[in-house]
């Protein structure tokens, strides 16, 4: 395949990747910014690139910032956060049209990457501190999106899990921050987190598209000037207690109850059995195929939805479903009996192979959107691995039964959250 060749350059204190292919007709810029999960910031931290999308200097309202983008033949530009194991990445994308297709000479590739040096190196700034105006905006925007996964249960569930499983760990952290925090963060205060941010965070920009490698180099080394750094970085493995199973039942006006169940799988992205891990889940939970989905759904008709997937920067393995309060037992029941299953070895090579070709073909669609390219690409930048695709794949492809096995026995049962209407059933 192959279609992953990515040539990283270090440049003015960030690592420069470019995977120039003529797979896409757009060109896509990805700026990410990684630093540890840590309390006291987490809320600055998950504000900071909304204030810096609504405008800049150059571009001191929305309106004129979007106003410019659609000059550039339709430029989309957007930010987003994301947990990534213990760290806390910023994302800032954009995607502009190639040049070479154009009647007229625009230098586009130029333009968008001075466009995304305005908002990350100019930001709209009055004196020390950020605009108020945009900062009290956003701050309620922040608001409004921890609000929201009160609001959806689903989502809740999920995050209260992981906060009774990960209690003493910074992964308990919401990638949204703390909603007591927002109303203490200040214009001038996020500008200084934000100054310390782009000093010591380890920084990376992609570039994928139909591009010219050298010409990106002189771009990005004129454009983006960053004082040199090593990146503080975590022991991800740094886990290593036994965990002893725990069950939290939490009582609300629910009509569903929802039943997450949190294992550690002790085992890491980059790990040698990390591929059968993948296998196990795809056969476990992972898919419609998948044992969860015909034992609990389809056969006993105990869930709404039942589905497991696998943090692989944490080494969890996350089992979500919805259910009828009062299947509660039952719904545990065959969960740990699929678990025992796979232990077990009950399962078949069909079963296996069918799992290799929805992952193969999983991770093929992901690779047919340049965004998606880049997240599969930053793995090893989170990992500090160097797995390309190709490596993925074969790797996948040679996992054995016994290796599923074998990997099943690694997995320990962690916790058990349940968000119902009543008591125990």
């Amino acid at each position: 395949m192959g279609v992953l060749s990515e040539k990283k350059i270090d440049v003015n204190g960030m690592t420069l990747h470019i995977t120039p292919t003529e797979k896409y007709k757009t060109n896509t810029i990805v700026f990410k910014m990684k630093a540890p999960l840590e309390k006291e910031n987490v809320t600055k931290r998950a504000l900071l690139p909304h204030v810096l999308q609504s405008n800049s200097k150059k571009f001191p309202t929305t309106a004129q910032l979007r106003s410019y983008l659609d000059e550039l033949y339709g430029a989309t530009f957007h930010v987003d956060l994301g947990k990534k194991g213990e760290y806390h990445v910023l994302s800032f994308s954009m995607e502009i049209a190639n040049e070479k297709f154009l009647s007229d000479s625009t230098p586009l590739l130029e333009k968008a990457f001075e466009f995304l040096a305005e908002v990350i190196t100019n930001p709209n700034i009055d004196g020390q501190a950020f605009n108020q105006t945009t900062v009290d905006n956003e701050k309620r925007s922040l608001k409004q999106r921890i609000q929201s996964v009160y609001d959806d249960k689903m989502k809740y569930s999920n995050f209260r899990l992981i906060q009774e499983m990960c209690k003493e760990e910074p992964y308990a952290l919401h990638v949204h921050g703390q909603l007591d925090d927002i109303d203490s963060i200040t214009a001038t205060s996020l500008l200084e987190y934000y100054q310390n941010a782009l000093a010591a965070d380890e920084l990376d920009l992609y570039v994928v598209g139909d591009v010219n490698s050298e010409e990106v180099e002189r771009l990005v080394t004129h454009l983006f000037q960053f004082k040199e750094r090593t990146p503080k970085t975590i022991d991800r493995k740094g886990y290593n207690g036994k965990p002893e199973a725990k069950e939290i039942q939490e009582e609300q006006d629910v009509k569903q109850g929802k039943l997450n169940i949190g294992f550690r799988t002790n085992v890491y992205y980059g790990d040698e059995d990390y591929y059968a891990l993948q296998l196990f889940n795809g056969i476990f939970g992972g898919f419609s195929h998948s044992k969860l989905f015909i034992n609990v759904r389809e056969k006993a008709s105990l869930a709404y939805y039942v589905a497991s997937r696998l943090e692989s920067h944490k080494g969890l393995m996350l089992v979500m479903s919805g259910i009828d309060n009062k299947n509660y037992n039952q719904a545990v029941t065959i969960i740990k009996e699929q678990m025992k299953a796979m232990t077990a070895g009950e399962f078949t090579e069909e079963e296996i192979n069918q799992t290799k070709a929805v992952i193969k073909n999983q991770l093929l669609e992901t690779i047919d959107n340049a965004r998606g390219m880049v997240e599969i690409l930053y793995h090893n930048v989170v990992a500090d691995e160097n797995i390309s695709l190709d490596h993925w794949i074969a790797a996948m492809d040679q996992v054995t039964k016994d290796e599923i096995m074998k990997v099943a026995g690694k997995i320990e049962l962690d916790t058990i959250y349940f968000l119902t209407e009543g008591g125990k059933q």
